[in-house]
């Protein structure tokens, strides 16, 4: 066991330090950059309930939904390609699949469809892609479809060559969370209209925490910070509290389906500091900016916002080994 956790590899960690006064921060930018978000945590020591401003926000998340067993060339549809894919509104990932073992499929609201598919489905659909950078050893190939593209237009060239993959060599289907930008509900409605699909909302839970204690947060090390909060998060014990440093916190929390990444985040301040952390999906085909995910390390991608008082911030964001370096 030792000698296998000697190999584990390396994660990757970028931190900066900005104020969100500074008209050059690049926070809106960066975090915008996952595109899939499952969790959404939030830390507020000595706060003993959350702020109005917050409860509007994390009761401002849009719906999103579960389609069953959605043949994919569903996506393909003209008029749900004219509502939601042009216009940018859509995120759409497969459900309970398996990115080491499954085929798996995200929508982007770039319009990219993106497939991570082990090598029979890939070799039976026929479509252009190349072997997985960070799972060769299992044979897994990466297809990256721009609908936007103008050979993908319906009739064109490559919309009929993607559109016989998916209908004549393999109807491939899975479950399929989707949603969309706030306001953008009437866009899924060609989809939805064909579909056996649920409406869901992001389940929102709040614990109160006592005698917390917390780091010099200005002078942590990011990897000891991050440990601590993720501590805190699970309701994990570290066993290092210190006389004198007894805290009383609040923690709401989050968590939702595919959901576009907030911007609003820096209104959830108190009058010491607030963290934000959000967690990427597992299992999606894709990290950060787009890249295709590493499935050779454990953890998940996520990005964790410490906000002080004075409008200052500090971003850390994680990835694994194999993943682009985030922004």
């Amino acid at each position: 066991m030792c000698a296998d956790l000697s190999r584990t590899q390396r994660n990757l960690l970028v931190c900066e330090r900005s104020s969100f006064l500074d008209e050059k921060n690049r926070v809106s930018s960066q975090v915008e950059q996952l595109r899939f978000n499952y969790k959404v945590s939030v830390l507020l020591p000595e706060c003993g309930s959350a702020p109005s401003h917050l409860e509007s926000i994390l009761n401002s998340f849009s719906s999103f939904y579960l389609i069953k067993k959605l043949p994919l060339y569903e996506l393909l549809d003209k008029d749900f390609l004219q509502s939601a894919v042009y216009q940018g509104s859509v995120y759409g990932l497969s459900f309970r699949t398996r990115i080491d073992e499954d085929n798996c499929v995200a929508l982007m609201p770039n319009g990219h469809l993106v497939f991570s598919l082990d090598k029979d489905t890939f070799e039976t659909l026929g479509l252009e892609g190349r072997p997985s950078r960070s799972n060769r050893t299992s044979s897994r190939y990466e297809v990256t479809v721009d609908l936007r593209d103008g050979s993908m237009a319906p009739g064109g060239r490559g919309y009929l060559r993607l559109l016989q993959a998916l209908t004549s060599r393999l109807k491939l289907q899975m479950d399929f969370l989707i949603s969309h930008h706030p306001g953008g509900g009437a866009s899924l409605q060609p989809l939805l209209s064909r579909c056996d699909w649920s409406e869901h909302r992001p389940d929102v839970g709040r614990r109160a925490l006592s005698r917390l204690v917390h780091p010099s947060l200005r002078s942590c090390d990011p990897h000891d910070l991050l440990e601590w909060i993720g501590a805190v998060d699970a309701s994990v014990s570290r066993g290092d509290r210190q006389p004198g440093s007894e805290r009383v916190g609040l923690r709401p929390a989050a968590a939702a389906g595919p959901a576009a990444p907030s911007g609003g985040a820096e209104q959830a301040q108190t009058n010491s500091w607030a963290s934000v952390t959000v967690h990427g999906f597992t299992d999606s085909p894709v990290s950060w900016d787009d890249d295709e995910r590493d499935v050779l390390t454990g953890g998940h991608d996520l990005y964790n916002l410490l906000m002080f008082p004075d409008h200052t911030y500090r971003l850390h964001l994680a990835a694994g080994a194999q993943n682009t370096c985030p922004p």
